[in-house]
């Protein structure tokens, strides 16, 4: 079991890494198209489900890297 949860932990770290990367280069390319347009910056509805999506993914990765930690190592 120790293994599980060696590996649901990295997968928490990584799921966590990867929404804030998403979330940090959406909100980059939105200031840089409000700036284009003189408005001001707002995520579209695109980036939104993009962000939405990959903290589903990131919700199912802690449990996927468990198994595979437990299958692999356990």
């Amino acid at each position: 079991m120790e293994e599980a949860i060696k590996g649901a932990v990295l997968g928490g770290v990584i799921g966590i890494l990867l929404v804030a990367f998403e979330y940090m280069v959406l909100t980059k390319d939105a200031k840089e198209r409000a700036e284009k347009l003189h408005r001001k910056p707002e995520l579209d509805e695109v980036a939104r489900l993009r962000i939405k999506t990959m903290a589903r993914f990131a919700f199912v990765l802690p449990l996927l890297f468990g198994g595979i930690f437990w299958l692999v190592w356990g």
